[in-house]
């Protein structure tokens, strides 16, 4: 008898891990897969530029939830989901389980309006924790773990986070981590694509830049001094910042355009873009001297690339990519951020290496358990 699983995704984070686990569950005749997109991101240079990228098919059902305050478009997606997991997937039938990956809003509302429908749910990255309750991901992460009977977990901190919370441990799987499956299985085409001889850069010769969290954006000041590194840094060294639509805003909203637009910046080598999609960024980030980010993927993939990440966080639920890789928690602090880029420059900043399991076989891990049960 065929299982149909609803595969939720809503935000680009999601899109990377939820594609290779599509691939693998297609390798089983008993499982049908059907592809939910809740509409969180909803602007095409945020999502469906990446559905193309990572060669993922077209939703089966798309719930357009679109944006909103973390209670309307969680709401929002409750209720649609609800409508769409009573009804049964296209085609007909019932929905065995749902898959949720991540820590967005997407994650915890379908999780909800599954298990309420008494429909069990399987979390992918399971049991990540920064321990900081003002990140409304912290808040998702813990929501969807305790309502989740199957956890899939990246790295041993998730574990240890869910047995100290009381999960059974039939219930816990460690696999490794799907954003690595995605990254090495197109970090070929990535690096074959022109992206660098059309911006003017050298290979290990540039550092990628982002930033979206409110912590780094949503205060004058924070922003304005972290900008100001910037453009300091992109004299020694190229910077490309691909700026996220909120960070956009913000920078116009605080009068602070001079700082990426002036003519320091265009003496310097500051280059602004507009947001990438995932082959033509991963072209950037994997050939980067070093990355500064706010982004909780990105601080996985610079440590399995062995690229140097400067955090922009006082803390990480990923402690794995501070303890073994490359990451450095350097918090908001522009000081902290300037001393760590000139370890970088001079060579004294550290190596890692990459965790155990990050080998681009956790989907078929997480197909495999999901099969046998």
């Amino acid at each position: 008898m065929v299982k149909v699983f609803a595969c939720v995704v809503g935000a680009r984070p999601n899109f990377m891990k939820m594609a290779p686990i599509l691939r693998a569950l297609r390798g089983y005749p008993e499982i049908r897969p059907v592809l939910i997109h809740t509409g969180q991101h909803y602007d095409p240079q945020l999502s469906d530029v990446f559905f193309q990228d990572l060669e993922m098919p077209r939703p089966d059902v798309h719930l357009n939830v679109g944006s909103g305050t973390h209670a309307q478009q969680t709401a929002r997606i409750m209720e649609k989901m609800e409508e769409i997991l009573v009804a049964g997937p296209p085609g007909g039938g019932r929905f065995d389980r749902v898959i949720v990956v991540g820590d967005v809003n997407s994650t915890m509302a379908a999780a909800l309006a599954a298990v309420k429908l008494q429909i069990p749910v399987a979390h992918v990255e399971a049991g990540l924790r920064s321990f900081d309750r003002t990140m409304p991901e912290e808040i998702n992460r813990l929501v969807t773990d305790s309502v989740s009977d199957m956890l899939f977990v990246s790295e041993p901190s998730g574990m240890e986070n869910l047995r100290r919370e009381g999960h059974p441990e039939d219930q816990i799987h460690l696999v490794g981590n799907v954003m690595i499956d995605t990254l090495r299985a197109l970090l070929p085409r990535a690096r074959a694509l022109e992206t660098l001889d059309r911006l003017g850069l050298t290979p290990e010769q540039y550092g990628v830049v982002t930033l979206h969290r409110p912590s780094n954006v949503d205060d004058p000041q924070t922003l304005a001094g972290l900008l100001r590194v910037l453009a300091d840094i992109a004299g020694e060294l190229p910077v490309v910042f691909p700026v996220h639509p909120r960070t956009r805003q913000r920078i116009e909203a605080f009068g602070l355009g001079h700082l990426l637009d002036g003519q320091r910046a265009r003496q310097a080598a500051l280059r602004v873009l507009p947001p990438l999609g995932y082959l033509e960024f991963l072209s950037l980030t994997s050939q980067a001297r070093v990355i500064i980010t706010d982004s909780g993927g990105l601080q996985e993939e610079s440590t399995a690339l062995g690229i140097p990440c400067l955090t922009v966080r006082p803390n990480t639920e990923r402690p794995i990519t501070v303890t073994e890789g490359t990451s450095t928690l350097v918090g908001s602090d522009p000081v902290k951020l300037r001393r760590c880029l000139e370890d970088v420059l001079s060579g004294r900043y550290k190596t890692g290496r990459c965790p155990e399991l990050w080998d681009g076989k956790a989907a078929e891990r997480i197909a495999g358990v999901l099969a046998a049960h």
